[in-house]
């Protein structure tokens, strides 16, 4: 949840038996993190320049090096990259730690949170409205495999924004302004039957007025990936995906088993070395000391 040439890319997995999605081009490096729970290969996409070149740039300089996967929940995704986890003690609240600007966002129609994917971690809308990314925090995706139930309720999710002006605008309307008076009455009388009726047409109202309107929906290779292979579809067009796992997606499963505390942090550590196989690094300058956000990630 990366770039410049349109050659169409299809690698079958030996180790999984399914292959990655063909919509995007990868870069030429391979990223390798290596964790106490075993590694995982990762190329990054090249139609997501801007993540791939930072993602890079950071790697190079050795800036994810003895770093924690500081927040991991198991069915959904383990989160990695605040610079203040190094040297963190038991009890610090992580997910705070920011280095470099915030990244512009980079949505992919093509590009979605299938399980193994790699993101960028970033701020909430409240305080960043445009959802663009973090410096340097990511996560990965584990998810799960989701029923066309659970899939609707999450594109309804990616389209909260939208659900919710068409509320506002239903409560303005004659018919709307009547329900919620019924909506009063009843409650007040303790009448279920009743309430159960009016909240079923205002629903009923909002939904017609949802399915008109134009919204993001998902793809039919969306559906068939989530229903598979599984993943986090809520997160879609909310958060930038930039890479993919290649190997090692068990790595994944077992990190995110770890045992954690009240803040999904693990309680015992588990820390990164992320490299690039089989190129290289230039010299580059040493990475500054971090700085720290009030808002959490993610």
């Amino acid at each position: 949840m990366a770039k410049y040439s349109k050659i169409m890319v299809l690698i079958v997995f030996v180790g999984f038996g399914f292959k990655p999605l063909v919509s995007q081009t990868f870069s030429k490096e391979t990223i390798l993190i290596s964790t106490p729970y075993g590694d995982m290969k990762l190329r990054l996409f090249n139609e997501t320049p801007l993540h791939r070149d930072n993602f890079l740039k950071l790697v190079k300089q050795g800036f994810y090096d003895s770093l924690l996967f500081h927040r991991v929940i198991n069915n959904f995704m383990i989160q990695g990259g605040d610079p203040t986890s190094k040297h963190a003690s038991d009890t610090t609240t992580l997910g705070n730690g920011e280095y470099g600007k915030w990244i512009p966002a980079e949505f992919n129609p093509k590009i979605f949170h299938k399980k193994g994917m790699l993101a960028a971690a970033r701020e909430n809308d409240d305080i960043n409205p445009k959802k663009e990314s973090s410096g340097c925090q990511f996560y990965i995706v584990m998810g799960q495999i989701l029923d066309s139930n659970a899939l609707k309720r999450a594109e309804m999710r990616v389209n909260k924004k939208l659900f919710n002006e068409i509320n506002t605008e239903t409560a303005k309307t004659a018919e709307g302004l009547q329900l919620q008076k019924d909506l009063v009455r009843f409650r007040t009388q303790n009448n279920t039957d009743s309430l159960k009726f009016v909240s079923k047409r205002l629903e009923t109202i909002t939904l017609d007025a949802y399915n008109k309107a134009p919204h993001y929906t998902y793809s039919n290779e969306q559906k068939k990936t989530y229903a598979t292979i599984g993943g986090t579809p809520h997160l879609d067009n909310n958060y930038t995906v930039f890479g993919e796992v290649m190997e090692g997606l068990e790595v994944i499963n077992k990190i995110a088993a770890a045992k954690t505390n009240s803040k999904d942090r693990p309680v015992a550590d588990i820390r990164m070395k992320i490299s690039i196989v089989g190129e290289n690094s230039k010299n580059l300058p040493a990475v500054k000391e971090p700085v720290r956000r009030e808002a959490g990630k993610k």
